[in-house]
C-alpha cells in the first residue's frame, strides 16, 4: 500500500481539443480523481476523458503550497486567450467569461450593485470614482504620475511626426501663411471692456483690465 500523492495533471479528451489543468491532494493511495469540474462539467459528461500526472510534490504543506504555484504557471500563458483551455480560474483569479455571466445573473436577479435605484448607482459611482483618483494621486499612478505624462506625450509627439500629420502635414509656407492668418484673425476682433467701455483686440483688453485690477472675464466681443 502506498502513501497518499500530491500532483499537477492534465485533463485531455479523445473526441475534442479541448483540456484543463489542475492540482490534487489525494486522500487515499491512488484514488480515483478526474477534476473538479463545474463550469464545464458537461465535457466529462459528453466525452472521454483522460488525465496525465505531470509532477509529483512532497506530501507536506510546503508541497501542497508548491503544486498550487506550479499549477498557476501552467494555466497562465492559456488563460482567456486560448479557446480549448477550460480553467475558469487562476491563482484567485476568475476568467472574463464567469465575470460576465455573474454580472448578467446578479442584474437579472438585482443583487448587489443592481439592487440599488438609479439614484443611488449614480452616487455610488460618483463615490468610487472619488476614491479611485484619490488612490491613483497618492500612488502617482499613471495620469498623476509627471513622469509617466512627460512620457506618454513624446511617445504621442512621436508618433504624429512618423504619421506625418496635424502640425508635421504641412509645408513651412503652409505654417507660416497659417500663422499669420490666426494672427490676422485674433488681431481684427474687437472687445469691449464692461467697466470702461474702453475696447481694443483681446491681447490687449487683457493687459489693460489686468493693469487696472478688473476681471479679465467682463469683456464682451463688439466684432
Amino acid at each position: 500500500m502506498g502513501s497518499p500523492k500530491i500532483y499537477t495533471y492534465k485533463i485531455t479528451f479523445e473526441e475534442v481539443p479541448y483540456y484543463y489543468y489542475g492540482v490534487h491532494k489525494e486522500k487515499k493511495f491512488d484514488e480515483y480523481y478526474m477534476g473538479y469540474p463545474i463550469t464545464h462539467k458537461r465535457m466529462w459528461d459528453f466525452y472521454t476523458s483522460k488525465k496525465q500526472i505531470l509532477q509529483l510534490f512532497d506530501y507536506t504543506d510546503e508541497g501542497w503550497i508548491e503544486a498550487q504555484e506550479v499549477e498557476k504557471r501552467l494555466i497562465k500563458p492559456f488563460y482567456n486567450t486560448d479557446k480549448w483551455c477550460l480553467n475558469e480560474h487562476c491563482g484567485g483569479y476568475i476568467s472574463l467569461d464567469i465575470l460576465r455571466k455573474v454580472g448578467k445573473q446578479n442584474k437579472e436577479l438585482k443583487r448587489g450593485y443592481f439592487s440599488l435605484s438609479p439614484q443611488k448607482q449614480k452616487i455610488n459611482q460618483r463615490i468610487n470614482g472619488r476614491k479611485a483618483v484619490s488612490r491613483n494621486k497618492e500612488k502617482g499612478n499613471l495620469f498623476w504620475n509627471i513622469e509617466w505624462q512627460r512620457e506618454q506625450g513624446l511617445k504621442g509627439g512621436n508618433r504624429i511626426k512618423e504619421l506625418g500629420v496635424g502640425l508635421f502635414g504641412i509645408t513651412a509656407e503652409e505654417k507660416t501663411k497659417n500663422a499669420k492668418l490666426g494672427g490676422k484673425t485674433t488681431s481684427s476682433q474687437k472687445w469691449e471692456c464692461l467697466e470702461t467701455g474702453f475696447i481694443t483686440n483681446a491681447g490687449c483688453l487683457s493687459r489693460y483690465q489686468k493693469a487696472r485690477g478688473i476681471d479679465t472675464s467682463k469683456r464682451k466681443r463688439i466684432s
